[in-house]
């Protein structure tokens, strides 16, 4: 696992622009520093790093993930962990046995980078393979203390389509649409907002319904597609 993680960092420094690291880090007000990777020639390295990789269980990639995760000195590392919790081979292992490393990654990552990766892109697997005890998961990290565990639960529903559970949904946004918090009202829009794509009317109507209790932005931002 230090050998990938060794691996990992050894490739991304051979294509990194050392100029380009303060303002990525800057720019996402990040404590832990860049090294200057884009995400094009990042994607590119964690396609060659990975592309001998197999595991004989979930627990084995797990522990791939949380290695480079944990073991991470620079924020394109982290970028990586969460290719690597993406990539094909992968894909058996998005059941709810995954999903305490995805809290973990969502609670220590704490900002919205990592935690809209993880729960646009990673959840919604885990809610396909396990709705039965998925659903009751992401109802008590809505209705939870964690900002980003709540923001991860309105959004775990992101790229489901016409297979968006329209009352699953409400239950996410529901503990939250009194928040002032910045993210969890721009979740909401967002959420709202790429629903909209498929059903617009129900999104005009859910806004409707809830046009007393909705803020502004997320207002704004559910009805920026269709008015």
């Amino acid at each position: 696992m230090t050998l990938l993680l060794d691996q990992i960092r050894a490739a991304l420094s051979a294509v990194a622009d050392p100029e380009r690291a303060p303002a990525m880090q800057a720019y996402m007000k990040s404590a832990m520093p860049y090294l200057g990777v884009p995400s094009v020639p990042l994607r590119a390295v964690c396609k060659q790093v990975f592309a001998d990789l197999s595991w004989d269980g979930s627990a084995a990639w797990q522990a791939d993930v949380l290695a480079i995760w944990r073991g991470a000195a620079f924020r394109e590392e982290r970028y990586c962990a969460i290719e690597l919790t993406g990539i094909r081979k992968a894909r058996a292992f998005q059941t709810m046995a995954a999903l305490p490393m995805y809290e973990e990654m969502i609670v220590t990552g704490a900002w919205w980078d990592y935690v809209d990766a993880i729960a646009g892109n990673r959840l919604n697997l885990v809610l396909k393979a396990d709705p039965t005890p998925m659903k009751p998961a992401m109802l008590g990290w809505a209705r939870g203390d964690d900002l980003w565990k709540r923001r991860s639960a309105i959004l775990c529903q992101l790229n489901a389509k016409a297979a968006t559970d329209r009352h699953f949904l409400m239950a996410c946004i529901a503990p939250s649409l009194g928040s002032k918090e910045f993210f969890l009202r721009k979740g909401i829009g967002w959420a709202l907002r790429q629903f909209a794509r498929t059903d617009p009317d129900w999104v005009r109507s859910y806004v409707a319904e809830h046009d007393a209790a909705l803020s502004p932005l997320s207002k704004r931002e559910a009805l920026k597609h269709i008015g």
